[in-house]
């Protein structure tokens, strides 16, 4: 029997939904468009599309020092305490502001990457979504930028490395814009394979050379849609991936990429999503049997947001 086909008879139990209700306490403002309310859309959709009842929903504990320390520096982690308010906001850079509640939800997203890699690695669940604010992949190891503070999926995946000693970690991330943070973070590390799209020239503008060999990036014209990105999943991804043979893959989950979506200029649509989470699925049964950690990025389109995680989920979920 295929090695993939036995990995798919053996998955059981339901996909790990982790959240929790402090990242919905993380308010940079009215107006902007990293808000409270893409939680919401995303699970309004989710219960809409009957996708929500087949899930096992997860609360998202907060992250440890220790699982902090093997991304971000100390001092780094002090400075973000130390500039938490207690009123008001303070402004890291013109995109990116601390909340009261910023730092709790930033711990409790760290922390729901770090769950679901248990989860997941000791079969607990087949996969799981992280359904958590604020984003993480734009933060660098000692730098909050584009909306994020922690990079949650970099958090995860040394969590893989260091506690389940996994050899072969693969890193995919499909937001419209580079994740710089975890590049900067996990280049150069023979363990960790990443594969990217973003748009370019665009914010955080770079990505279009990779910091390390371990780096594949596929930077995107404005005005790209399903075709480009379907033919650097099918030309640049896959074979990189079936090389690598990866033992748990980390997804980036950004739905900016969405042609509704103002935040950039791609023209991705739901069936591209599902599209790519099946390649992806069966990239994972046929190396990790099944393993997958998927962490939602961007997408500020709520009600492409909600469609756009739904078609995913549903692909996570069904198999």
């Amino acid at each position: 029997m295929f090695t993939w086909l036995k990995n798919r008879l053996q998955r059981n139990g339901l996909t790990a939904y982790v959240t929790h209700p402090d990242c919905l306490q993380h308010n940079m403002g009215v107006g902007h468009p990293e808000c409270p309310e893409r939680l919401t859309a995303i699970r309004d959709q989710l219960m809409a599309s009957q996708i929500f009842d087949s899930l096992q929903e997860v609360e998202a504990p907060e992250v440890g020092y220790e699982q902090l320390a093997r991304v971000h520096p100390p001092r780094y982690v002090e400075y973000l305490e130390a500039c938490a308010p207690s009123v008001g906001t303070f402004r890291m850079d013109p995109d990116t502001a601390m909340s009261p509640g910023t730092l709790q939800a930033a711990r409790r997203a760290a922390g729901a990457v770090v769950k679901a890699v248990e989860l997941v690695a000791e079969d607990k669940a087949p996969n799981a979504f992280c359904a958590i604010r604020p984003p993480g992949h734009h933060a660098e190891s000692d730098k909050a930028m584009g909306f994020c503070f922690f990079n949650n999926i970099a958090v995860g995946v040394a969590h893989a490395l260091a506690h389940y000693k996994f050899e072969r970690v693969a890193v995919v991330d499909f937001d419209v814009h580079h994740g710089n943070g975890t590049e900067e973070i996990l280049r150069d590390d023979p363990r960790v394979l990443m594969v990217s799209i973003f748009q370019h020239p665009f914010y955080p503008y770079s990505g279009d050379e990779p910091m390390g060999p371990n780096m594949h990036n596929v930077p995107l014209k404005a005005g790209s849609g399903g075709r480009e990105f379907r033919e650097a999943v099918e030309n640049v991804w896959l074979p990189l991936l079936h090389e690598f043979q990866p033992q748990m893959l980390f997804i980036s989950a950004g739905f900016d990429a969405h042609r509704e979506d103002d935040m950039g200029s791609l023209g991705l649509i739901e069936s591209d999503y599902e599209w790519v989470t099946r390649h992806m699925v069966g990239i994972a049964d046929q190396y990790c049997a099944g393993r997958i950690v998927s962490v939602l990025e961007g997408g500020y389109d709520l009600s492409a947001l909600g469609r756009s995680v739904a078609a995913h989920i549903r692909v996570l979920s069904d198999g």
